[in-house]
């Protein structure tokens, strides 16, 4: 009776956090796009079109190389739970996505492209004794993209590019659970699985013959991960042999994203750009967890998540023939509904602020750096359907996010 009992608790606890949505998306694959805010799908000077345009590629004479890293230094609060205004805080962390781009000029008209990023990460950590640790303790998620493009001139200002991604994430959750009467204490549950998924690519470009404008359009599929991994729970000493655990099996579908953008200049030596980008979150309507061990009930849970957009607007300056300025703004919109934001994803809508610049020396070499903070709107949950005592008392309060990301990218050309 008892392990039936931890077995229902468990179970209702693994589906109860939110493991992908906006905030898990990484966007930022190089420093001089991320300098721009991210308005880059109709830019082609840089070895990143590989990741943002792979059919931009084909105004990259020869071979470019471009390899970099950004940091990320998260910080996020949460105060109540209603009526109460107690903050609690997230426990400091720093992130490292990297990134590198390839392109290499096959022919006259064909060309190839290659990239290795990480375009779904980060997570969040709080204290074990928080008020939310039934929701959330430990979060943290990584992937890894390698793609491969081929783009193809069609005319000398319009082309087209296709590839394919294969991906690498893994996950860990860690959160405790509550023991049924008459026991008293916790279980620390603790669930880490892994898994390589699938994708492709479809891209288009075109240049004014005068260079007066460029207008792009990309899309990225959805990538499904069919995580596979193990559940395992620690608790008092008299529970031995009656905690559940063992090997469990969940697909997560990372969303498609489309991406259109335009870039010219409205005065010499000044490009001016804006991006659109969709992101299609409603792939992921639901969270099901499928059990090895058949004395364990499988599990799924509603996420009814929402399609988001994210518009960008992006400038970069030629100061000389070595230095560049830029600098950019983004709002992201949020796929979260109100009643599902919970500790483990205090997602919420956004704005980015961006500057940087690239240096050339040497005749084929560049450094670019670039500067973003992010502030998330702040937002106040009511009627949450995430439940932080035993009893199904609502985890109703306020969140309040925002980041630093740094971004520094070598590149290399002959």
């Amino acid at each position: 009776m008892v392990k039936k009992s931890l077995t229902i608790i468990v179970s209702a606890l693994i589906i109860s956090g939110n493991i992908f949505a906006s905030g898990f998306q990484i966007n930022e694959h190089a420093a001089r796009a991320m300098a721009m805010g991210g308005a880059f799908t109709a830019v082609a000077n840089d070895a990143s079109a590989a990741m943002f345009n792979p059919a931009a590629v084909t105004q990259l004479k020869g071979t470019h190389i471009s390899a970099g890293v950004t940091l990320i230094k998260p910080y996020a609060t949460f105060r109540g739970v209603t009526p109460d205004v107690n903050e609690y805080s997230v426990q400091d962390a720093l992130f490292t996505p990297i990134n590198l781009h390839v392109t290499h000029q096959l022919s006259e008209e064909l060309y190839s492209s290659f990239s290795l990023t990480n375009p779904f990460g980060l997570g969040t950590t709080w204290n074990d004794d928080w008020i939310g640790k039934y929701l959330a303790v430990e979060t943290e998620v990584r992937t890894f993209f390698l793609g491969g493009n081929l783009a193809y001139k069609l005319t000398e200002n319009f082309s087209v590019a296709a590839g394919v991604n294969v991906a690498y994430g893994d996950v860990i959750i860690r959160k405790f659970a509550p023991l049924p009467d008459p026991i008293n204490g916790d279980i620390e549950l603790t669930l880490e699985g892994d898994a390589v998924s699938y994708g492709y690519n479809l891209s288009m470009f075109y240049i004014h013959p005068k260079n007066d404008y460029s207008v792009g359009v990309s899309f990225r599929s959805n990538s499904t991960f069919d995580f596979a991994g193990e559940a395992t729970s620690v608790g008092p000493a008299q529970l031995n042999g009656q905690l559940p655990a063992g090997n469990i099996t969940a697909t997560l579908v990372t969303p498609y994203n489309l991406q259109m953008g335009m870039s010219f200049f409205p005065v010499k030596d000044l490009r001016t750009a804006f991006d659109f980008q969709w992101v299609g979150w409603s792939s992921y309507d639901k969270l099901a967890v499928d059990f090895e061990d058949e004395a364990m009930e499988d599990v799924s849970a509603a996420r009814d998540y929402q399609d988001s957009w994210i518009m960008r607007t992006g400038f970069e300056y030629t100061y000389d023939e070595s230095l560049d300025l830029r600098w950019g703004i983004f709002l992201d919109r949020n796929p979260v509904k109100n009643e599902m934001v919970e500790p483990s994803l205090p997602d919420a809508d956004r704005l980015g602020f961006n500057a940087g610049f690239g240096y050339k020396f040497f005749g084929n070499q560049s450094i670019d750096l670039a500067y973003m903070y992010i502030r998330f709107f702040e937002r106040t949950v009511t009627g949450s359907k995430s439940y932080y005592t035993s009893g199904n008392s609502s985890f109703d309060g306020t969140y309040n996010s925002y980041a630093h990301l740094l971004a520094i990218n070598y590149s290399y050309k002959f």
